[in-house]
């Protein structure tokens, strides 16, 4: 496969993943009332997993794919999405969809750095410029100096920085490990993080009652309603998708040509806000919205840019 087509595949992938994601997040915000979070995250793990099974890792090589010598990193992988999965929807639970999901698309600010220090990637002057000017919208939405600044708003961010050491771990693993490896392997982590909790906080004896995040967190596991299975299969079907497509993404393109193009999620996440929930976001928030959106539009602009002149520069040397 040419440079260029893994650039395309990458760019595919992740506005894939960018819209399987923006569902599973909004589903989970749908029943954030009904359940604790370990235990929706459980039955995704569960779903996911049966999913990846039958039909990614048929697709993507066979069984075969799943041995592995790289153990320790795809346990640390793991662990990694499990905290930028907690930490993202325990701010969800108490926060507008769209100013959440804004917050944590901080991310592509810190993969562009971490690519950098990390994996040793080229970053000019046009995505340094989008790198600031994602940071400054993501600081205007936290409020830092206003009545209406809440500290969980430093929740998404802290999954931000999360998601940004997976990718960089995707990166760094892509060339031995499949796709569909690297889902597995997280799936796989989550169901034994979410049993050992729902062991430890499952009778709900240690949720406060107070609808925040921490009771998100700690009540008291409940068996799904008939109506609400639907829903949860959505999240699990959903999750293996975004999951199998952002690793793919990630594993076949560089980090900071990919990260911008996972913005679709928070386009994504305004409509769901406003069609679903009905939350409006306020001038504020659409200003940084606004500059988050224009860092990865900057980038996607320069990309094109620099894939068309190397296209016209190919076809000129025939």
């Amino acid at each position: 496969m040419t440079a260029s087509s893994q650039v395309r595949l990458g760019i595919i992938c992740a506005i894939t993943a960018a819209f399987a994601f923006s569902v599973n997040d909004v589903s989970i915000k749908f029943i954030s009332t009904d359940y604790p979070l370990h235990e929706i995250v459980f039955f995704r793990a569960v779903i996911s997993l049966i999913f990846s099974l039958a039909v990614l890792v048929p697709l993507d090589g066979g069984f075969r794919q799943l041995k592995t010598s790289r153990l320790g990193l795809h346990l640390l992988r793991g662990l990694l999405v499990v905290f930028a999965n907690s930490f993202f929807f325990l701010g969800l639970a108490v926060m507008p969809l769209s100013e959440a999901t804004a917050l944590f698309f901080v991310a592509p600010v810190v993969i562009t750095m971490f690519s950098v220090i990390f994996l040793g990637e080229t970053v000019g002057k046009f995505r340094w410029s989008a790198t600031a000017i994602g940071l400054v919208g993501a600081i205007i939405m936290l409020r830092p100096t206003s009545a209406g600044f809440q500290p969980l708003a430093i929740l998404p961010l802290m999954a931000a920085v999360c998601y940004a050491g997976i990718h960089m771990l995707a990166r760094h693993m892509g060339g031995t490990e499949r796709a569909s490896t690297l889902s597995v392997y997280i799936q796989c982590v989550f169901l034994v993080v979410c049993l050992g909790m729902g062991l430890l906080f499952g009778d709900g004896s240690h949720a406060p009652g107070d609808g925040g995040a921490l009771d998100f967190l700690l009540r008291a596991w409940v068996l799904p309603p008939r109506e609400d299975i639907p829903l949860l299969l959505l999240i699990g079907l959903s999750s293996a998708v975004g999951g199998f497509c952002v690793s793919q993404a990630y594993r076949v393109s560089e980090a900071a040509v990919i990260a911008p193009f996972e913005y679709v999620a928070l386009v994504m996440s305004i409509i769901w806000g406003v069609t679903i929930f009905g939350s409006w976001p306020d001038m504020v928030a659409w200003t940084g919205i606004g500059l988050i959106l224009a860092s990865g539009l900057i980038v996607f602009w320069r990309e094109a840019m620099l894939n068309r002149r190397h296209t016209s520069n190919a076809y000129r040397q025939r």
